[in-house]
């Protein structure tokens, strides 16, 4: 029987999850009561993953994993499922044993947003926040993180947004090298798209990126600030750590062979 405690985090992990669906809209989606069916081409496959965020009562959770597979199957795509304490208590082994690998450890990290230690270090550098991704935002982060990705694609994704979002950039040497955007939702505030390009690394520019957006956010009323970190980004974990953030939730994704 799940604890009170159990039942308010997962409840917590699934808005937080959701809140990140929606800062990273995919191009189709399909709502299953709790479950989000994504399909989201030329995008990092995480955009495109399934969230199953309910409990079933009148529908077994075999019929509904064929349901989302069969979802993927007509863009001729592979399912993939996150799994975290707000997914089905069953459904990862039931992936399991459909040969679905496991794979791309994460973390969920929250942070106090008036409890934020960002922004000190690397302060000599020139940082600004928009309210929109200009073509050196967008190229800087692409730089870091686009390969394999399909550039419109991603483009497209920024431009699906419907919620106020800061993007956040730093110079160095007249060369936008760090950015960073933040979108708000409901009270909450999510970090995304953290990007440095290799040699401006090690100069405090992420940090005050992530201090600049966390300001940004504050002032427009957001109280609390989250985001997801690879577990094995050992500076980015660093970073947020030194910023504190602390650990909500592990999660992992499950993908079909």
């Amino acid at each position: 029987m799940p604890t009170t405690s159990s039942t308010s985090t997962a409840a917590l992990v699934a808005a937080l999850q959701e809140r990140t669906a929606r800062a990273l809209p995919a191009e189709h989606v399909v709502h299953l009561g709790g479950w989000w069916l994504r399909h989201s081409p030329g995008c990092a496959w995480w955009s495109a993953a399934v969230l199953a965020h309910e409990e079933l009562a009148a529908e077994p959770l075999a019929e509904r994993v064929g349901r989302a597979e069969r979802f993927h199957a007509g863009y001729g795509g592979t399912a993939r499922f996150q799994i975290s304490p707000a997914s089905p208590g069953q459904l990862d082994a039931l992936l399991a044993g459909r040969g679905y690998r496991r794979e791309s450890p994460m973390s969920l990290r929250t942070a106090p947003l008036d409890g934020a230690r960002v922004g000190a270090v690397g302060a000599h550098l020139p940082v600004s926040v928009r309210d929109h991704a200009d073509p050196t935002w967008f190229d800087t982060w692409f730089a870091v993180h686009g390969a394999g990705l399909d550039r419109e694609a991603e483009r497209r994704v920024l431009d699906r947004l419907d919620r106020p979002c800061g993007y956040a950039s730093v110079a160095l040497d007249g060369e936008v090298v760090s950015v960073g955007r933040v979108v708000l939702d409901d009270g909450w505030a999510g970090i995304f798209g953290m990007a440095t390009r290799r040699h401006a690394r090690g100069r405090g520019a992420a940090r005050l990126v992530l201090g600049a957006l966390a300001g940004w956010a504050g002032r427009r009323g957001a109280h609390q600030l989250y985001l997801q970190v690879d577990e094995d980004n050992t500076a980015a974990h660093g970073l947020y750590t030194r910023a504190g953030f602390t650990e909500l939730a592990a999660y992992h994704y499950r993908t079909a062979p």
